[in-house]
């Protein structure tokens, strides 16, 4: 029989401390019951001798120390799966948000998720297509990768985030000389939104529901004014959804989660609470484990037919890449997408800026058998005449448009047609890679034919539209 504790012998904040404890384990969850009747929910965070120190999920208004009762349960935050779940919106912690029936469990899993062996996983392969051209051509994204968005405040994250979870999908190569696995079929998005606004979860909610994308979606909604405990439980629910719907139901996954960055500053303000010792800008020093326990449960397992494949978005603070939190994610990440605000505001969306972005996986999932013969080369030549462009952009800025030649001029006329007919594209345009790559094509047919060095004459003579 639990024990019920009677010892609440300070309450500070969020925390509250209990003495006289037994038995007690890290993570573990204790419900508070108050006077009232009233119960919540807390975790243990830390355990000295008899000494429990537990942070409440609804916070401690309310109690008192002397009727407030105390019981542990032995066992962390759970989340239970079912097949269920899809097309279902829940709050931070998992609990039913959108009026419907509550989810009866086939089992509950601890969402910190378990190790996996590394000999236990596969390498990450196979293009999935986001209908985002920027992505899908320079930036291509990989079933198993892990690669984040690097934003920053006022950029159009959130429109980029639902746009991907509205259009992602596995989708067989153009040239038909591979059999891609799974292609086509059971396509699942999980969505983890952390510290958002009222104003931004209605948005994400109307619109999957708007376009029939909820019917394939398990969205997890934590308010920027929910418990800050409750934002590091949200990441940990998503994916553990994930798991369960890659591992146990065959199913391809894209997990995207939604600000880190609310996330590590709820880390923060949890680290400070127990009044551990700072590291880089006040975030906690462990920061980086933190991170990797959430990002390395992405990827594929070998013998098991679906996958997980992770895009964090993070705006970074002040624009700033050297932050903690860019600087430890793109040391765990394969990679980085990067939204520029000069882009931005000339009015170009998605405001992606190519030339710094990069995945790393992005030639395990490309090319004969996978997506097309062409697309590596294709790529090469755009990004090379791309940044070739700014080049003489920048030049014509402090010489004038007098001092460049001919071919210059050429280049800088065709950055700005990348930026405007390849890179800008409608919230709702939805382009697949044939059409993408047509797109880069006939970009590239409007310049000499002898300075495209980076694709072969036989692929100019398939590809590119003669004039």
């Amino acid at each position: 029989m639990q024990k019920e504790y009677l010892t609440v012998t300070n309450i500070a904040g969020p925390l509250m401390l209990v003495e006289g404890t037994e038995g007690i384990k890290y993570d573990e969850i204790a419900e508070i019951r108050l006077a009232t009747g009233e119960v919540r929910r807390g975790k243990v965070l830390e355990i000295n001798q008899d000494k429990a120190l537990v942070q409440l999920f609804e916070g401690t208004t309310g109690l008192n120390l002397d009727q407030s009762r105390v019981k542990f349960l032995g066992k962390g935050v759970e989340f239970g799966v079912s097949p269920d779940i899809l097309g279902r919106v829940f709050d931070g912690l998992g609990r039913p948000i959108d009026e419907g029936p509550e989810i009866i469990p086939e089992e509950k899993v601890d969402i910190n998720g378990l190790p996996y062996n590394p000999y236990a996983r596969d390498f990450p392969s196979e293009f999935i297509q986001t209908g985002i051209s920027a992505i899908d051509a320079m930036t291509t994204l990989v079933r198993g990768q892990k690669l984040p968005i690097f934003s920053g405040s006022g950029l159009p994250h959130n429109d980029l985030a639902a746009q991907i979870a509205r259009q992602a999908k596995v989708v067989p190569p153009l040239d038909g000389e591979g059999e891609k696995e799974g292609a086509g079929e059971k396509f699942a998005v999980v969505f983890g939104a952390m510290g958002i606004t009222f104003e931004e979860a209605n948005f994400f909610i109307s619109d999957f529901k708007k376009t029939g994308a909820i019917e394939r979606t398990v969205l997890f909604v934590n308010l920027a004014d929910d418990p800050a405990i409750e934002r590091l439980a949200t990441p940990r629910m998503a994916l553990t959804a994930a798991e369960y719907l890659a591992f146990n139901q065959g199913m391809h996954v894209l997990v995207i989660l939604s600000d880190m960055t609310n996330y590590c500053d709820a880390l923060r303000e949890v680290s400070a609470a127990r009044k551990e010792v700072p590291g880089r800008r006040g975030y906690p020093g462990y920061m980086y484990t933190d991170l990797s326990q959430i990002y390395e449960r992405a990827g594929r397992l070998k013998n098991k037919k679906g996958s997980i494949t992770l895009i964090p978005i993070l705006s970074m603070p002040e624009d700033d890449k050297t932050h903690p939190i860019p600087d430890l994610t793109g040391y765990i990440t394969e990679g980085q997408i990067l939204l520029s605000r000069e882009i931005h505001h000339r009015g170009i969306y998605p405001p992606i800026d190519v030339l710094p972005s990069l995945s790393r996986l992005m030639q395990k999932g490309i090319g004969a058998g996978k997506t097309r013969d062409d697309h590596a080369n294709v790529t090469s030549q755009l990004f090379a005449a791309y940044a070739r462009g700014k080049e003489a952009k920048e030049l014509a800025v402090i010489l004038g448009d007098a001092a460049l030649s001919d071919v210059d001029k050429k280049f800088s006329s065709f950055a700005d047609k990348y930026d405007n007919n390849f890179v800008a594209q409608g919230v709702y345009e939805d382009r697949s890679l044939e059409k993408t790559l047509a797109v880069g094509w006939q970009l590239l047919s409007g310049l000499p034919r002898e300075e495209l060095k980076r694709v072969k004459d036989k692929e100019v003579e398939k590809y590119m539209k003669k004039k």
